[in-house]
């Protein structure tokens, strides 16, 4: 929750007794509690106002989702063909440069014979 620990909120909580009293603080409390119910239903309401007002234009939840699926998939389209199969490419190079590494590890033995490691 917002980055406070269990010590700053038990601060928080010892700085707002003191500055509030002990006969104020209940009180803040259901002032805050009450302005928290007034905000959630505010926004229910504005919520319900806009489905209201989307339902009467003839714009329902289901064709909303229809065209923002739609969208996600032609930008999702638009992404692999600018992309490409980019899988193919990777395992290619990777096995390329393995090969490749395997082949200089060869001639490196081959022309001072194999290392021995020393512990």
């Amino acid at each position: 929750m917002f980055g406070i620990g269990g010590g700053e909120l038990v601060f928080i909580l010892f700085i707002v007794l003191m500055l509030f009293g002990s006969d104020k603080v209940p009180e803040i409390a259901r002032t805050m509690g009450k302005a928290m119910a007034q905000l959630k239903n505010a926004t229910n309401d504005i919520k319900s106002e806009i489905q209201k007002g989307a339902e009467s234009n003839g714009l329902d939840t289901k064709s909303l989702t229809d065209i923002t699926g739609n969208i996600n998939a032609q930008i999702n389209d638009a992404k692999t063909n600018l992309l490409g199969d980019t899988t193919n490419i990777t395992g290619n190079l990777l096995g390329d440069t393995a090969t490749e590494i395997d082949k200089v590890k060869e001639d490196i033995d081959s022309i001072s014979g194999p290392v021995k490691r020393q512990m």
